[in-house]
C-alpha cells in the first residue's frame, strides 16, 4: 500500500514531537536541588552562597539521588568537588580559590574501581598521571613537568603499548623505566606489541635515550630497524619477504634535527638501484643510478666553484660503457643550463660527438667522428641556428 505525502507528513511531525517530548522530560528529570548545612540554597546565585562555608550537596529533584557535591569556603566554591552517576561516585577532585584543579584527581568505575588518578598544580597537569582498565589492570602512566615528558602504555594483557622515556626514571612506581629505559646495566631491550597481543616492534634505550628500534611486519620480520650510536643515525626498511629495499645515514646535528648524508634504494631483488650524498651542510654531493646487474647507470657529481653550483653527469650503457658525459651550471633548484665540452661514445667507448656550450649555456660548437676516429663534420653554431665549417 502506497503511503500518502500527508500521512507521512503527519507521521514524521508526530515523531519529532514526541522525540522533543522525550528530550523535555529528561531534561526535566534531571532537574537538580541544592543545600548547604540542611539548608535550601541556589548554586547560581551568588547571593545565596556568599560569605558561607560547607559541603553542598545536590541532588535529583525527583528522585533525591546525589549527583554532585561542592566544597564551598566563605562563599567561594574552593576544597573538594565530587560527582556521582546513579548514585555512585564517578569523579572527584580538588580545585582553589581560582576555579583550577588543584590538587589529586580521580574518576572511578561504576564498580567503585579508580580508572584515572593525576596530580594539578592550578590547573595545570603534574606529576605521575595513572590510568586504568576496568579490570584494574594499568593502561597509562605518564610523567608530567611543563608538559608531558615520560609515559607507558600498556595492553589489556599487561604488555607494552608504547613508551616515551624520560631523561630520568619518573614513572616509578606505576612501571619500571629504570629498567625499560637503561638507567641502569647498559641498553634496556623492550617489546612492543599490539592490542591483540602480536609483537609490533622491539625497542632499545640507553639512558633515556632510544638508541634502536625495530618495527616488524605481522610475519615477524623487520620493516623498520633506526639504530643511533653517537651523533649517526642509520635507518633501514625491508620488504615483506625480508629484502633490504631502502637505507639512510644521518648526522644528528641536535636533539630535534638530524641531516640525511646517504640515501640508498635497492630492487626487491636487493640490487641498488639509487644512491645520494650530500655533506652535512645538506648540499648534494652525489646522485648515481645503477641497472638491475648491478652496472652503473648515471652519475652526477655535484661540486661548488667560485660560489657557483655544477653538476658533472655521465650515462652508461648497462655493460657498464660510458654513453656520454657534460658538465651542468645550476640556476636553481629546479633548472640548469650545460657549459663546456659535453661528449658522446659509441658501444665500443670510441668518441663519436662533441658539442661546446658557453657560459650562457649556447651551443657554440659541433663535431662529429666515425667509428675509426676520423673527423666527419666540425661546425660553428651561431646563434640563429645557422652552421659553418670551424675555422682552424
Amino acid at each position: 500500500m502506497r503511503t500518502s505525502p500527508n500521512r507521512l507528513l503527519k507521521s514524521i511531525l508526530t515523531s519529532s514531537i514526541a522525540l522533543a517530548a522525550a528530550a523535555f522530560t529528561a531534561h526535566a528529570l534531571a532537574i537538580q536541588v541544592c543545600e548547604l548545612n540542611s539548608e535550601s540554597i541556589d548554586t547560581y546565585n551568588g547571593n545565596s552562597t556568599k560569605g558561607k562555608t560547607g559541603l553542598v550537596r545536590c541532588k535529583d529533584k525527583d528522585t533525591g539521588v546525589v549527583q554532585r557535591e561542592t566544597e564551598l569556603q566563605n562563599g567561594v566554591w574552593q576544597g573538594v568537588s565530587r560527582y556521582f552517576e546513579k548514585g555512585k561516585l564517578s569523579k572527584e577532585y580538588q580545585q582553589n580559590e581560582r576555579g583550577n584543579h588543584d590538587g589529586l584527581s580521580r574518576e572511578f568505575s561504576p564498580e567503585g574501581k579508580v580508572i584515572r588518578e593525576e596530580t594539578y598544580v592550578n590547573g595545570t597537569n603534574t606529576g605521575l598521571s595513572r590510568t586504568w582498565y576496568p579490570s584494574g589492570q594499568l593502561r597509562r602512566a605518564t610523567w608530567y613537568a611543563d608538559g608531558e615528558k615520560a609515559y607507558v602504555e600498556l595492553n589489556e594483557q599487561g604488555q607494552v603499548y608504547g613508551i616515551r622515556c624520560g631523561d630520568r626514571p619518573q614513572l616509578s612506581p606505576a612501571f619500571n623505566d629504570v629498567k625499560a629505559c637503561g638507567f641502569l646495566g647498559g641498553p634496556s631491550k623492550v617489546e612492543v606489541y599490539n592490542g591483540k597481543g602480536t609483537m609490533r616492534a622491539k625497542l632499545s634505550f640507553d639512558s633515556g635515550k632510544r638508541v634502536r628500534s625495530e618495527e616488524l611486519y605481522e610475519n615477524g620480520k623487520p620493516s623498520l630497524v633506526t639504530e643511533i650510536k653517537g651523533d649517526q643515525r642509520t635507518d633501514r626498511r625491508w620488504n615483506e619477504s625480508g629484502t633490504l629495499v631502502h637505507e639512510t645515514f644521518s648526522q644528528i646535528m641536535t636533539e630535534r634535527s638530524t641531516v640525511k648524508l646517504i640515501e640508498k634504494e635497492f630492487a626487491d631483488s636487493g640490487a641498488l638501484t639509487h644512491e645520494q650524498r650530500w655533506n652535512t651542510n645538506a648540499d648534494q654531493l652525489l646522485d648515481q643510478t645503477f641497472y638491475l646487474n648491478g652496472q652503473p647507470k648515471t652519475k652526477s657529481v655535484y661540486s661548488i666553484e667560485g660560489g657557483k653550483h655544477f653538476n658533472d653527469e655521465t650515462e652508461f650503457s648497462d655493460a657498464g660503457q660510458r654513453v656520454s658525459q657534460g658538465r651542468y651550471i645550476l640556476r636553481d633548484r629546479y633548472g640548469s643550463n650545460p657549459i663546456g665540452i659535453h661528449q658522446s661514445f659509441d658501444d665500443h667507448g670510441t668518441l663519436i660527438a662533441e658539442s661546446t656550450y658557453d657560459n650562457n649555456g649556447k651551443l657554440t660548437r659541433e663535431r662529429t667522428w666515425d667509428a675509426t676516429g676520423i673527423l666527419k663534420r666540425d661546425d660553428a653554431v651561431f646563434e640563429d641556428g645557422s652552421r659553418k665549417a670551424f675555422a682552424k
